[in-house]
C-alpha cells in the first residue's frame, strides 16, 4: 500500500537519499575498485540483507508508535534530519580521505561468503537506512488510507528494491572503472562533495516537512 497522492515526491525522495553515496554505497564502491565486479555484487547482496533486517525491526518495533504518536514522530524526524546534515558535513569534510581510501589496492583473496557477510554487517549497521525507515517514510503515511504499518512496510520494500538496483549499479560501475577512478582521485572528491551538499539539503527539508494528513 503506497501513498498514491504523494507517490512522485516519495519516489524522488527515496531515490535521492539512496543514490547519494553513504556507508553501504561507499563500501560497495571500495570492494568494486579493490576486488572487481563479482565482489562488489556480493557486497550488494549482503548490504541488501542488512537493510531488510533493519526494515523488519522498524516495522515490528516502531511502526505503530511512529504512526500514532505525534511527539515521537517529531522527535525522530528532527533527529533524523540532524543526522543527515551531519553526514553531509562529514562527506564534505572527509572527501580527500575518501578518495585515498578508495584507491585501488591488492588485498588478500576472500570468499564470496566472507564478502557477503561483510556487506551484511555494513548494511545492518548503516544509520542512513534507519533514518530513512524511521524519520523519512513516516512523513508519507496517509492516515486516510489506514493500515499505517502496512504502508510503512510497502514503502520500505520499495526502498530495499531501489537500494538493490542502485547499489548494483554502483558496484558494476566501480568494478568496471577501476582504472578510471584510480587515475583521478579528484573525481571521487567531487562526488563526495556533491553528495554532502545534497544530504544537507535533504536534512533541512526533512526538518521542515510535516506528516501527511
Amino acid at each position: 500500500m503506497l501513498p498514491v497522492d504523494h507517490l512522485l515526491p516519495f519516489l524522488v525522495t527515496v531515490y535521492v537519499l539512496i543514490v547519494i553515496p553513504g556507508p553501504s554505497v561507499l563500501f560497495t564502491i571500495s570492494r568494486g575498485v579493490a576486488l572487481g565486479r563479482r565482489a562488489a555484487l556480493a557486497t550488494v547482496v549482503g548490504n541488501t540483507l542488512g537493510l531488510l533486517l533493519q526494515l523488519v525491526i522498524v516495522i515490528v518495533g516502531l511502526g505503530s508508535v511512529l504512526a500514532s504518536s505525534e511527539t515521537v514522530f517529531t522527535v525522530v524526524k528532527l533527529v533524523g534530519a540532524a543526522y543527515l546534515i551531519v553526514l553531509g558535513l562529514r562527506s564534505i569534510r572527509d572527501r580527500k580521505q575518501l578518495a585515498s581510501a578508495l584507491a585501488p589496492v591488492a588485498p588478500a583473496p576472500r570468499s564470496l561468503r566472507t564478502t557477503i557477510r561483510e556487506g551484511f554487517t555494513v548494511g545492518a549497521t548503516n544509520p542512513k537506512g534507519l533514518i530513512i525507515f524511521t524519520a523519512v517514510l513516516p512523513t508519507f503515511i496517509e492516515r486516510s488510507l489506514g493500515h499505517p504499518t502496512l504502508q510503512l512496510a510497502s514503502m520500505g520494500a520499495v526502498c530495499v528494491v531501489v537500494a538493490l538496483l542502485s547499489d548494483s549499479s554502483w558496484g558494476l560501475a566501480s568494478g568496471t572503472a577501476r582504472a578510471w577512478l584510480g587515475r583521478s582521485p579528484r573525481r571521487l572528491e567531487r562526488m563526495s562533495f556533491g553528495g554532502g551538499l545534497a544530504m544537507i539539503a535533504l536534512g533541512t527539508g526533512l526538518a521542515l516537512t510535516g506528516r501527511q494528513r
